[in-house]
């Protein structure tokens, strides 16, 4: 009930307007031949006739393109060189000529377009118009500015106009109001206003009220962004005319590649919960992700669809209430790219469609400040995102902060009090101070997305600084690299979104851990011992264990307490093998990237694998850590290889040969103590029941396949980062508080691990 009132009263001062732009779409020709424009790297063709044959021909009259006119007139071919000349030919008759875009930045006059609080569209360089949500800090109005502005992108629903406490409070109660924005675009529709920005929330193309054909994270959509970025900018209502962007998952994901695109006016990021790769999310291991990513690539196939028959609640409502700019914007939906299909044509890495998809490459190319944050059992996007943290080196203004926990607790308090110092000081050139709105707003936010209250969320901690100059000192004196332990065993009850203590460090993987220490795997299950040489064989079955019962995909963001139980279940009969170490004589801290070397052979010409790394507690309980994939025949290694990581370009397949070979299975990054007393396991299994929302495209095996490991000294080894003294810092907790890590009676394998 409290949760309820407060959540109600906010909803009466966050409540925005709604102002339709008189900026539309040119007006398509009337001879049935269209009008042709060049996006980047792209050309689109609108209002054509329906069903006539269509051909792109570029200056030389070379035909780079062909097929028929969409039901709604369009056409769009990608993958082109930029220059002039191209022309559509639409059933024999020639149309416009036109430009394809590169990535040159449009003439400034491209950005002096006004916005307003309440709905705007953005047009971008190539002509699409952008639906955007402009929502100035709590209790103001532009007589007050102007505002530190913050600006979120995304392909959620995130411009819609409604009401974002109303509408949270909607979706708990399974009443969802399609006028709200999407919940896990809060950052941008509550916290961010609650915090004292404006906030302008911006839907990609190719969804919601946006112009457009959805592309994945494909260059236009990139350069959207800077475009975006500085439209807004130049408005009057915002301070310094520089802006921050935030948001987590889609919205964080597409923060690296606008800073990549470096806008002029972007004055620093803060992205949560990213990945590093679509591909080692959509195919961890080389293994087609059938879970998460697969459902979440159909969301977006499905909010791709023109409204108002298709697509997101929001663009349905608005059309019916005769919003003629977002139906006209509807034009271009059907030559939306198949993101299902390409990801099927591309099993493995292919460069020209992964490496601009990818935050990685992106990364290097970031000169602003960044507070970048994620989880380490991130259940949807995946842990693998602290890859991305060695690309940022070359910036002297990045800090990060990582925890154990699901996707959505890289929002935890204690991340998110210095995320609003970091955006004061770099945003809104201003000295953090105390902000009780949303200090008061946290309980009832963490409350609603994640089922626990959370520790209080301190938005200054240096309210005294005096100066921005000695707030940016005081707050560069963060470690970089930020690791808290034990999120769910800080304060009570279990599962409480509050980590006891935590570890600073300079770079990733810390240099202290150097080559890592190697424990080998030995006969009888033993690891790290003298179990001697052996092997052990084993029959790996994807249908052995479980699945689980969560699926947490896309918007989405079930109440941590409201979650199906997650059925951790023990490995049954010879389906896999475990290993156990002695007890550790002290307490035993593991941070950055891990590698299982295993020497492999196999009955089969390829297998698909899991490794498991977990805590054996002195009470019998045990503790899940994380786990790695791997697709036997994309087991080859390339130069960035390193002791601990087992780096691959994922583009040379090979089947397995008769006798044993080396096979090293990356192990998602660690952030954890094995305590005094309690042992170290690793299991290899075949891969699922670890994972709460991701499954993988593994072939049935029925037992048939016979996978062994060679054992012993020159055979297989876990080789772990653990850093030198570090101990932990804060006493044993019950195994069952942690977030995002399972717990489960320990029951050795077949082997005796």
């Amino acid at each position: 009930m409290r949760a309820t009132i407060l959540l109600c009263s906010l909803a009466v001062v966050v409540t925005g307007g709604v102002l339709t732009s008189a900026v539309s779409d040119a007006a398509p020709t009337t001879s049935g031949v269209g009008r042709g424009a060049g996006s980047v790297t792209q050309a689109y063709l609108t209002g054509a006739t329906p069903g006539a044959s269509v051909v792109l021909r570029d200056a030389a009259g070379t035909r780079v393109g062909a097929g028929h006119v969409d039901r709604l007139g369009s056409f769009l071919v990608r993958e082109l060189a930029p220059g002039g000349g191209y022309r559509f030919e639409v059933g024999g008759r020639s149309g416009n000529s036109f430009a394809v875009l590169g990535e040159a930045p449009p003439p400034t006059a491209q950005f002096g377009q006004a916005l307003r609080p309440g709905m705007n569209y953005i047009r971008v360089r190539d002509g699409i118009t952008l639906a955007a949500m402009v929502r100035l800090p709590v209790g103001k109005t532009l007589a007050d500015g102007p505002f530190p502005t913050l600006v979120e992108y995304s392909g959620y629903q995130i411009a819609a106009p409604g009401d974002f406490v109303l509408g949270a409070l909607g979706s708990l109660a399974r009443q969802p109001d399609p006028r709200s924005p999407a919940i896990s675009t809060m950052l941008g529709g509550i916290i961010g206003p609650t915090a004292g920005f404006a906030t302008v929330n911006v839907a990609m193309r190719g969804s919601g009220c946006s112009g457009g054909a959805f592309g994945l994270f494909d260059l236009p959509t990139t350069y959207d962004g800077y475009d975006v970025v500085e439209t807004v900018a130049r408005q009057p209502w915002v301070a310094h005319h520089k802006v921050g962007m935030v948001g987590i998952s889609f919205s964080g994901i597409s923060q690296i590649a606008v800073a990549g695109t470096r806008p002029p006016s972007l004055a620093a990021i803060a992205p949560m919960s990213i990945t590093d790769d679509l591909y080692s999310t959509g195919f961890p291991g080389g293994i087609f992700n059938t879970g998460f990513a697969n459902t979440w690539l159909a969301e977006r196939q499905r909010d791709a669809a023109p409204a108002p028959a298709g697509g997101q609640p929001y663009p349905r409502v608005a059309i019916a209430d005769g919003d003629r700019i977002c139906a006209d914007n509807q034009r271009l939906r059907l030559q939306s790219v198949d993101a299902e299909r390409l990801v099927a044509d591309n099993p493995t890495r292919t460069p020209s469609v992964h490496d601009h998809r990818s935050p990685s490459w992106w990364a290097s190319r970031i000169t602003v400040p960044v507070y970048l944050a994620g989880a380490l059992q991130d259940e949807q996007t995946g842990p693998q995102w602290t890859a991305i943290i060695p690309r940022l080196a070359h910036n002297p203004n990045v800090w990060v902060k990582m925890i154990n926990g699901s996707h959505f607790d890289s929002t935890h308090p204690q991340i998110l009090g210095p995320w609003n110092e970091f955006l004061d000081i770099f945003v809104a050139h201003r000295v953090p101070t105390p902000k009780p709105a949303l200090t008061a707003l946290g309980p009832v936010l963490y409350e609603a997305t994640s089922g626990t209250p959370g520790r209080p969320i301190v938005t200054a901690r240096h309210p005294d600084a005096g100066s921005l100059s000695r707030a940016r000192t005081l707050f560069a004196q963060d470690p970089r690299i930020q690791v808290f332990f034990g999120n769910g065993t800080g304060t009570v009850p279990p599962g409480n979104m509050s980590a006891p203590w935590s570890a600073g460090f300079s770079s990733w993987p810390p240099a202290s851990v150097g080559d890592g220490h190697r424990l080998a795997l030995g006969v009888g299950g033993t690891l790290g011992g003298t179990g001697g040489s052996g092997q052990v064989s084993f029959r790996p079955d994807p249908s052995a264990r479980p699945a689980g019962t969560l699926d947490v995909t896309g918007p989405s963001m079930l109440p941590w307490k409201a979650r199906p139980p997650y059925d951790w279940a023990p490995i049954p009969g010879q389906a896999g093998v475990g290993f156990t170490s002695a007890p550790q004589q002290t307490d035993t801290t593991v941070v950055g990237p891990a590698s299982l070397d295993l020497r492999l052979a196999s009955s089969a010409p390829d297998t698909d694998l899991q490794a498991t790394v977990s805590e054996v507690r002195p009470d019998g309980r045990e503790q899940l850590v994380t786990t790695g994939y791997l697709r036997a025949s994309l087991r080859a290694t390339d130069d960035a290889a390193t002791a601990l990581h087992p780096a691959r370009d994922w583009l040379s397949p090979q089947p397995l040969p008769s006798g044993f070979s080396t096979a090293r299975i990356s192990l998602e990054p660690i952030a954890y103590t094995f305590r005094a007393g309690s042992r170290i396991r690793v299991t290899v299994t075949a891969p699922g029941g670890d994972r709460t929302s991701w499954r993988f495209d593994t072939p049935a095996t029925g037992g048939r396949i016979v996978d062994t490991l060679a054992l012993g000294p020159g055979g297989s080894s876990l080789v772990l980062p653990v850093v030198p003294g570090l101990r932990a810092g804060s006493p044993s907790a019950p195994c069952e508080g942690l977030r995002g890590q399972p717990c489960r009676i320990y029951t050795p394998a077949f082997n005796g691990g």
